[in-house]
């Protein structure tokens, strides 16, 4: 598992790598229904940006305005950071890419965010990305301990043995769920996208969770 410096090494990579590849996206683009239920590619950005400025006290003292409802608070922070032109969030989020403030949680929150996210905006979009094993490795472990009211997917893959074809080692006990670790990653967090990437018998049961 990487160290925190390595977490945010990546991160600040994965955070430029994201800004170059939406530099020039045409503005008819920009609201290309995202990944997530209700959010344009836009809004995952502003989203984005959000996370990156907010600090442990800030995100309470947003909780506490938003009487703990978390969906509050990020559509709060979307509508915050989401500028008129898509344009200008994308340099806010490339004015930020290099911060290391965060949220309360683990480090490896940040590996998901990045990934998860930044698929949430890419699929949608016709972009293909690659990224590196170990840090999805990482995040995968996060969600698979953390349950859903930490935002984490442990209840969703209950029963199931994960498999990653890219990766050594096994997670969880039960009916196999084979494939990319990246496709895992997606499925633990709730995603379908990666769905057709997986294989054996436990997809099914994955399927009706999602």
């Amino acid at each position: 598992m990487p160290n925190d410096a390595g977490i945010w090494e990546t991160v600040h990579a994965e955070r430029h790598r994201l800004v170059r590849d939406l530099t020039g996206l045409s503005e008819d683009r920009w609201s290309v229904p995202a990944l997530v239920p209700g959010w344009s590619v836009h809004d995952v950005l502003a989203h984005l940006v959000d996370s990156a400025v907010t600090t442990r006290r800030a995100f309470w003292s947003q909780m506490v305005a938003a009487r703990f409802d978390f969906d509050r608070v990020n559509e709060r922070g979307v509508a915050r950071h989401r500028a008129a032109d898509p344009r200008a969030t994308l340099e806010a989020f490339r004015a930020v890419a290099d911060r290391t403030d965060t949220p309360p949680g683990p480090r490896a929150t940040r590996l998901v965010e990045a990934y998860v996210h930044g698929e949430d905006i890419r699929r949608p979009l016709g972009i293909r990305a690659t990224y590196p094993v170990e840090p999805v490795m990482t995040a995968l472990d996060y969600m698979i301990r953390t349950g859903a009211g930490f935002g984490g997917g442990r209840e969703r893959v209950a029963g199931l043995r994960l498999e990653p074809a890219d990766a050594d080692g096994a997670r969880g006990e039960g009916s196999p769920v084979r494939g990319p670790a990246l496709a895992l990653l997606l499925a633990a967090s709730g995603r379908r996208a990666g769905l057709a990437d997986l294989t054996g018998s436990g997809v099914a049961l994955l399927d009706e969770r999602l």
